[in-house]
């Protein structure tokens, strides 16, 4: 299997595609208003201690308090009667342990999402590209997918000898191979990164933040780029510049996997991956046999409904349900990596009569799930024939990032957010430009569109025409008009590649 990374760095959304032999499996979109926050650490200020919930609500600079229970709370940074307290496993004791105007550093655990605010832990953690560094802790955990024992004792023993004691160290997954310098390197950063961290501590005045780990060239590093990566395209010099600059220290065995795109054509339309996000919000998705699947997201749980559709098959009926299972299966796995939904997940796959063929439905899910980075588990068919998969949140999934309740609806449906309608306005005048020439261009939008580009002017600095934006009510709220303004031609309606 050939994998590429394929990334877009834009002034206002910056995009990574992950493309399975040319497939995209899987898409990270970070908006300059939408900053990514899990793994940030924050000096917070508590606001509210609750013992009946064992959970306190923390001031760390967002627009809605943090979420901290008592679970999270470190004991290694407590005295020994506190510690004695944390023994006792009470949440209600949450009041013994915490006040009212106390300050606290955590770390951000789960985005915030609807009216959640953000859950934050103070077990903070700091994760490296092989290593995920605990200041307080003590233990070597390994990742259970190295599975070589041998490997596994070899990494230990190597840890003993690098780390300081009062350090634990998890062991990512991308490590197997890897020599005693190269932990000796990534162990000194991520430590001099520590101490950093604790001097922010001691001198910032809350609520603030005090380390930033989501800066997109870092995540791509530490998260995304690996040896199982075949090959990197990138569409900006300075990112990749970034991107080298990085894995100099760490893995320079990547750097000549990294090409620059040069080409005039947006890159995300080069590769094809631009009709492919289109279909990411689509409810219904067809099956190579013509059978289909349908999605349904809320906020309890994701359904994945099975159908056979205009699949008949070719001869009994048993055999058309089973092929049409074990085809989802394998779209389910991708759908679920690529629009990153999480939660409770209940798939409703066709009732199946014998056992061998459930088993080899369940079988063929587990393994299409595999390559999923997200930690999840997959559950066998229960008797009602349905089949459940548990899949951790780290952040909102792309259907919450892209839209925003409508109006109108009430949140029943979704519409495009503004801001990614105004993006999609900027990349369609991009790819006219050869058309438009230096026409001035009035282009008409529906009024909430107009409002955000009044708000961003700088939306379309990059843009050499001039450009007049004006309301039409006639437009859909997902729809514009771009027209020339001395001659009144559309050009809309014209040829432009996607």
């Amino acid at each position: 299997m050939f994998n590429e990374l394929i990334v877009n760095y834009g002034p206002f959304e910056k995009r990574v595609a992950l493309l399975e032999d040319n497939r995209l499996v899987e898409l990270f979109a970070e908006k300059s208003e939408h900053q990514i926050l899990v793994g940030n650490i924050y000096v917070g200020i508590i606001k509210n201690v609750l013992p009946g919930m064992g959970a306190a609500f923390i001031d760390i600079g967002l627009s809605r308090t943090a979420f901290l229970h008592f679970n999270d709370i470190d004991p290694q940074v407590l005295n020994k009667t506190k510690k004695k307290i944390i023994a006792r496993h009470r949440s209600s004791d949450i009041s013994k342990l915490l006040s009212t105007g106390q300050e606290i550093v955590v770390q951000v655990k789960k985005e915030p999402i609807h009216k959640k605010g953000a859950r934050v832990t103070c077990k903070l953690s700091i994760p490296g590209k092989f290593l995920v560094f605990m200041p307080g802790e003590k233990k070597i955990a390994v990742s259970r997918k190295i599975s070589s024992s041998n490997e596994r004792s070899r990494i230990k023993k190597i840890l003993k000898k690098v780390k300081s004691k009062n350090v634990g160290i998890i062991v990512r997954t991308d490590t197997e191979n890897i020599n005693e310098e190269d932990f000796r390197r990534e162990y000194v950063g991520i430590e001099r990164t520590w101490k950093l961290i604790n001097k922010q501590a001691k001198s910032a005045k809350p609520p603030s933040c005090i380390y930033d780990e989501n800066d997109l060239s870092y995540s791509l590093v530490r998260d995304i780029f690996n040896s199982s990566i075949d090959r990197m395209i990138v569409d900006d010099k300075k990112m990749k510049n970034r991107v080298t600059s990085k894995l100099k220290g760490i893995a320079p065995e990547l750097i000549n996997r990294i090409e620059l795109y040069q080409e005039e054509s947006p890159i995300f339309n080069a590769y094809g991956i631009e009709k492919e996000i289109a279909n990411i919000f689509k409810s219904r998705v067809p099956l190579p046999s013509g059978g289909n699947i349908t999605i349904q997201q809320t906020e309890a749980l994701v359904a994945i409904d099975v159908n056979t559709g205009s699949f008949t098959g070719k001869n009994n009926y048993e055999q058309t349900i089973t092929k049409t299972n074990m085809e989802a299966a394998v779209e389910a796995a991708v759908q679920i990596r690529l629009r990153d939904l999480s939660g409770i997940m209940v798939i409703d796959f066709i009732d199946m009569k014998n056992e061998k063929d459930r088993d080899a439905v369940y079988l063929e899910l587990k393994k299409s799930l595999k390559r999923d980075r997200a930690k999840h588990k997959v559950f066998p068919f229960s008797s009602l024939g349905l089949v459940e998969i548990s899949r951790k949140r780290t952040r909102p999934s792309l259907l919450l990032s892209y839209s925003e309740q409508c109006p109108h609806c009430h949140g029943t449906g979704r519409l495009l957010s503004r801001d990614s309608i105004a993006v999609r306005i900027s990349r369609w005048l991009k790819r006219a430009r050869y058309f438009i020439k230096k026409e001035d261009l009035t282009i008409k939008v529906h009024k909430n569109v107009k409002k955000f580009i009044d708000e961003n002017p700088d939306f379309f600095a990059e843009i050499e025409n001039k450009l007049k934006f004006v309301t039409d009510s006639r437009l859909d709220f997902d729809t514009f008009k771009v027209i020339s303004t001395k001659t009144n031609k559309e050009f809309t309606n014209q040829e432009v590649s996607l």
